[in-house]
């Protein structure tokens, strides 16, 4: 059995977000829950991450989105655990940059280590929060597979990302397995 872990970013992910109607939706999907999600800490996110993944028994997915994305670099980084079998880390968010919203800059600095398993980062081409050239540099310094969608913007809510079939089929493809529908649990 795969679990899919879903890591948020700054301000969680709201009720029209397609991170929370994936865990509507499905079985198997767990959140992670931060103390203070207004209010990043770095070493607070990352070990309530591990705390999360140290719940769960079998193989996880991990899909972070933004800060969340950038949490799970981080998170493999100061943990080990042969249970993370893929991870799809959506509009990784440029905490490095200048321009960094300054809650988000406590997440400082990034990780440019290679990742120990498969991972896919979906960017866009107009994302304020991390340029394009960027996130290839990410991509490329984790080994990560990169998927761009013109005119996404944040991947967020705002951006017309609730219902996101195209995400659900690339968690399906780390997973190697379709989801489950609570409904036939």
């Amino acid at each position: 059995m795969t679990t899919v872990v879903l890591v948020p970013g700054y301000t969680n992910a709201g009720p029209a977000h397609w991170q929370t109607i994936i865990e509507r939706k499905y079985a198997d999907v767990v959140r992670v829950q931060q103390d203070n999600w207004e209010v990043p800490d770095r070493e607070k996110w990352l070990t309530r991450v591990n705390e999360t993944l140290s719940t769960i028994e079998g193989e996880v997915v991990l899909v972070g989105h933004s800060c969340g994305a950038v949490a799970i670099t981080q998170w493999s980084q100061a943990f080990q655990s042969d249970k993370v079998i893929g991870a799809l880390l959506v509009a990784p968010a440029d905490v490095d940059s200048p321009s960094a919203i300054v809650e988000i800059q406590v997440q400082r600095p990034l990780s440019f280590e290679p990742l120990p398993f498969p991972s896919i980062v979906v960017t866009s081409d107009n994302d304020a929060h991390v340029s394009l050239e960027r996130a290839h540099l990410f991509a490329d310094a984790w080994r990560s597979e990169i998927i761009i969608k013109p005119g996404a913007d944040h991947f967020h809510t705002e951006a017309g990302y609730g219902e996101w079939p195209e995400g659900e089929k690339l968690i399906e493809r780390l997973m190697g397995r379709s989801f489950q529908c609570k409904s036939m649990v």
